[in-house]
C-alpha cells in the first residue's frame, strides 16, 4: 500500500492531515509519510505546500503541527457555526447556574463530535474536547442523537460491537434499544459512569424543523450529582435552543 500511487494529489495531501491524532498531535516528516503511506519524497513535497498554505505549521524542534489556517476554515463548518453561536449564550447561562462542564454535540454517521466545550475550573475532568469524536452508545449527548437518529443508524451501532469504557457501560444491545425508547419517551438522557467512574452526564436534545440536530449536556462528579436538580437545567436549556434555531 505503501506510496498508493493511484490517489490525488489532494488525497495525499488530506492523508498527511490524517495522521494527526489527539495522542500524536506533532509528527516528524518521517512518522508523517509512514502514517500517510506515502514515500518520504512525496510526504515532503506535500507538506511543503500544506505548511505554505497554513494547513501545517512547523516547530523548533522540526515536528509539524496543524496549522491555525486549518482551524479558522474549519470553524466555518455550517453544522458547528451557526449553532455554536447559538448556543454558547445558553450554555454560558447554564454553567453560571451550575459551575459544571457543558457540553455542545452533533452526531456524524456513528459517532458524536464535540462542536463547543465549557469546562467547570472545579468540574469532574472529562475525555472529550472540542473536535473531538465519541461512541454514540456512552455518553449523555450520544444517547440522546442515537434515540433520534434515523433507524437505519441505530440499527448499525446496534449491530456492532458495543465498547465498553467501564464496568457500568451498556454493551448488550436490547439494554441498550430500551435504554433509546427511554430517551425518547422522557425526553432527556442519564449516563451514569458509563464513560468514567467519576462522571455523570445529564443530555438533552436540541431540535430544528428537520429534527434533532444536537445536544446539549452537564457532566458533573457522581458522587455530587443530582440528576432530578438537573434534568429541569438541562431540558430548558435545549428547549430555549430549540426555539432559537426554529
Amino acid at each position: 500500500m505503501r506510496g498508493q500511487p493511484g490517489r490525488s494529489v489532494t488525497g495525499r495531501a488530506l492523508a498527511l492531515l490524517a495522521a494527526f491524532t489527539p495522542a500524536s498531535p506533532a509528527l516528524t516528516l518521517t512518522e508523517l509519510a509512514r502514517r500517510a503511506g506515502l514515500p518520504l519524497p512525496t510526504a515532503h513535497r506535500r507538506a511543503a505546500e500544506l505548511l505554505a498554505w497554513g494547513a501545517l505549521e512547523r516547530g523548533d524542534d522540526g515536528r509539524y503541527r496543524i496549522g491555525l489556517r486549518l482551524w479558522e476554515v474549519g470553524s466555518l463548518a455550517p453544522r458547528g457555526l451557526g449553532l455554536r453561536e447559538v448556543a454558547l449564550p445558553v450554555m454560558e447561562d447554564l454553567y453560571e447556574v451550575t459551575h459544571e462542564n457543558v457540553q455542545l454535540a452533533v452526531r456524524q454517521d456513528l459517532e458524536v463530535v464535540f462542536v463547543e466545550r465549557i469546562a467547570g475550573r472545579h468540574a469532574v475532568p472529562v475525555l472529550t474536547r472540542v473536535g473531538g469524536r465519541f461512541a454514540l452508545h456512552a455518553t449523555g449527548v450520544g444517547l440522546v442523537l442515537l434515540a433520534h437518529a434515523p433507524a437505519q443508524v441505530q440499527e448499525r451501532v446496534l449491530a456492532a460491537p458495543l465498547r465498553r469504557y467501564t464496568d457500568l457501560t451498556v454493551t448488550d444491545a436490547g439494554r441498550l434499544r430500551r435504554c433509546l425508547a427511554d430517551v425518547r419517551r422522557t425526553g432527556y438522557a442519564v449516563s451514569d459512569r458509563q464513560v468514567t467512574m467519576d462522571a455523570l452526564s445529564v443530555a438533552a436534545p436540541i431540535r430544528a424543523p428537520e429534527g434533532v440536530v444536537a445536544a446539549i449536556s452537564l457532566v458533573v462528579a457522581h458522587d455530587r450529582a443530582d440528576p432530578v436538580a438537573l434534568v429541569p437545567l438541562v431540558r430548558a436549556a435545549g428547549r430555549v435552543l430549540s426555539r432559537a434555531l426554529g
